[in-house]
């Protein structure tokens, strides 16, 4: 459980950087649900929790705007990837209602967990920047907003799925999976019928 729920985090953080942290900062903060271990306190410090909100939100506008949301992917090739390292070595060490006795070698709060967490976010993050890519190309940019939403609304539940239910990780990484492969295809026959148009 400990593994999914790292899992889980670090793939919602290469969506977005600042949800998953968010969410454990604030659910340890203000409910029962997460309890952070002292190394990873910082997370619900007030300061912490008001800097993640103005990078939340300066990301969420940035990353919807065509043009702009590629450069946004590009800075984010650092942030994304140490977020999920920052989450997944929290969110194996933390108990929640998955994890009710986390110490396990995951938890260990080592480097191992946080190495963990920065591949898959940095993969999930290279996927997402590379399918936005095409699909920018393919509709001139109209698809940056909508697809920005799916991908946060998917951060969302990634950390919901994580936090109170792991094993539903796995089917929710499987079904993001799908969705990139799909929206590939249809953005490059979308854009190869452009071509065939305009040659013809």
């Amino acid at each position: 459980m400990e593994a999914l729920t790292g899992t889980g985090l670090a793939a919602a953080a290469g969506l977005n950087a600042y949800i998953p942290m968010l969410a454990l900062g604030l659910l340890s903060r203000f409910t029962d649900l997460v309890t952070l271990p002292h190394g990873w306190a910082w997370l619900e410090n007030p300061w912490a929790l008001g800097i993640l909100g103005v990078l939340f939100v300066v990301e969420v506008v940035a990353d919807k705007v065509p043009a702009v949301d590629h450069v946004n992917d590009i800075v984010q090739t650092v942030v994304r990837p140490a977020a999920g390292g920052i989450v997944f070595g929290s969110g194996t060490a933390s108990q929640t209602p998955a994890i009710s006795d986390p110490g396990g070698f995951l938890a260990s709060g080592g480097w191992v967990p946080v190495a963990i967490g920065v591949v898959l976010a940095l993969t999930v993050h290279l996927g997402k920047a590379g399918t936005r890519a095409v699909a920018n190309t393919a509709t001139v940019g109209v698809a940056a907003p909508v697809l920005s939403t799916v991908e946060d609304v998917s951060s969302v539940a990634l950390v919901a799925a994580a936090i109170l239910l792991p094993a539903l990780v796995a089917v929710l990484l499987i079904a993001l999976v799908v969705g990139l492969v799909l929206l590939v295809r249809t953005a490059r026959r979308r854009r190869a019928r452009r071509r065939a148009l305009a040659t013809s």
